[in-house]
């Protein structure tokens, strides 16, 4: 491949990106051509970069200045920016009550603002580039159905899903796309058998089908898609 032809290909910045969910969405967006940006405070960031000829960039989601830094330079490296994975860590957990006001706000900036601040900073390098491009957060099937396990997770990821209706309705006019991807359980977690029974596929998800579902949604294949969150839970949600 020419330089030139390597310029043309799209830019993607994925967060929490060293292992699990993030390093499968890393590989599976490379394999589908974009050029990385790749974000974690976790080891293993600088094997995975160097495997997929991408841009590492250490730092926590949950610090702005470490966000700003991801973005500035995903722009100096690259050029643009096409695409965003807002993927992260879990949030504190504990009883509903008992959990403290500063772990819930850990939980905000964890997995609400961590989204609100990626946005905010790359729509308008999208829009100076013209308009279209697509945004995905990770959220959880949690945000549809509330589990007292997963309390700062369940709520605030609700919260995240009418964030990404506003943000769609807000900036689809210019082609500019937000959906959300909601798990199940996922292999990279210990599933005891109790919670695979309550899984109609009788199994968690493995890693590449969350990123299968990312590349759709980062795809032209899904240019009319936006404001949406895709559950991919093995049909453990029942509401419709």
């Amino acid at each position: 491949m020419t330089l030139e032809s390597n310029s043309m290909k799209p830019v993607a910045l994925v967060t929490a990106a060293s292992r699990g969910m993030g390093a499968a969405i890393a590989r599976r967006l490379r394999q589908d051509g974009y050029r990385l940006a790749l974000f974690s405070r976790g080891e293993g960031l600088d094997a995975l970069a160097e495997e997929l000829d991408a841009l590492a960039v250490q730092g926590s989601v949950a610090d702005p200045g470490d966000l700003e830094r991801l973005v500035a330079a995903t722009k100096e490296r690259f050029g643009r920016i096409d695409a965003a994975v807002c993927n992260t860590g879990h949030p504190p957990k504990g009883d509903l009550l008992s959990i403290s006001d500063d772990d819930w706000h850990d939980g905000l900036d964890l997995v609400l603002l961590n989204v609100v601040r990626v946005a905010r900073l790359v729509t308008p390098i999208l829009e100076r580039q013209g308009g279209g491009g697509s945004i995905v957060a990770i959220s959880t099937f949690g945000a549809v159905e509330p589990s007292l396990s997963f309390p700062v997770s369940s709520a605030l990821r609700a919260g995240l899903g009418a964030f990404v209706k506003l943000y769609a309705e807000r900036h689809g006019a210019a082609a500019i796309r937000m959906n959300a991807v909601l798990p199940g359980f996922v292999e990279t977690y210990d599933v005891d058998d109790t919670t695979r029974a309550r899984i109609p596929m009788a199994r968690p998800a493995r890693v590449e089908e969350i990123a299968a579902a990312v590349s759709f949604l980062l795809s032209d294949q899904s240019s009319y898609v936006t404001g949406q969150s895709l559950r991919v839970d093995g049909g453990i949600t029942r509401s419709v």
